[in-house]
């Protein structure tokens, strides 16, 4: 079990919560802590990545840019995470985009010290090589999803998992947002996320979701919720000790 660490930055990031206190105080003089603005793009389609993220609070969209404009969600990165697996498996670039979605802040580290630690092959690389499994397995189950099932299930999955990064029950999102991270048109959202109102699952004003009853809206969702969160319970672990 880690110590809890007092004297250094204090962090509500599960893998970096998951460091023995030893490599926690090694890296912390690598990690500056930023802000995470709504909307802001952390990384455009194929630029190189000079940082990754370990986000405390707040979520960061992983998104599929086409040709024609349109957009897609193809994957979630919060607090149970990080941005930047493609440059410990041998890529400083990315087809996708990163935009954060809900504001937070995040533990920022340089590439090349990431690099470095990761090839010594101790606790931090074995955690980050459990999380690309998760992260691979939200990527998959999302893409599943995004096909099968229908929007009331998909909408229901996609607000839980942006509750449970958020730490929050009012999150700021728009319906437009939603559509676009969800790949469908305005209208579906809006009837969907009506019908959520309607059950007292969720109230929706000026921008703002926020979740009235968790329970009911897991029984809304579809099985790819459960899933993915149970992968990442198994692989991450809790919410870890340095806090």
């Amino acid at each position: 079990m880690s110590e809890i660490i007092e004297s250094l930055p204090k962090t509500s990031n599960r893998i970096l919560n998951s460091l023995t206190r030893s490599e926690y105080e090694h890296l912390a003089p690598h990690l500056d802590r930023v802000n995470l603005s709504m909307g802001e793009v952390l990384y455009h389609p194929e630029q190189a990545i000079t940082h990754v993220y370990f986000p405390n609070h707040g979520t960061v969209s992983v998104v599929s840019v086409f040709e024609d404009g349109g957009s897609v969600e193809v994957g979630m990165v919060g607090n149970e995470g990080m941005f930047g697996i493609s440059v410990f498996l041998g890529s400083i670039t990315t087809p996708l985009q990163a935009v954060v979605q809900l504001p937070g802040d995040a533990h920022r580290m340089r590439v090349d010290v990431l690099n470095r630690e990761f090839k010594k092959g101790g606790q931090l690389q074995d955690l980050l090589l459990r999380y690309t499994q998760a992260f691979i397995t939200q990527i998959a189950q999302t893409a599943a999803c995004n096909r099968a099932h229908h929007i009331d299930g998909r909408l229901a999955r996609w607000l839980l998992m942006c509750h449970d990064r958020a730490q929050s029950k009012d999150m700021k999102i728009t319906q437009e947002f939603i559509a676009t991270m969800l790949g469908t048109r305005r209208a579906g959202v809006t009837v969907a996320a009506g019908k959520l109102r309607q059950e007292g699952l969720i109230s929706y004003q000026r921008g703002h979701v926020i979740i009235k009853d968790r329970a009911g809206l897991e029984s809304k969702s579809c099985e790819c919720y459960e899933i993915v969160k149970k992968e990442f319970d198994r692989l991450i672990g809790g919410n870890g000790h340095l806090v």
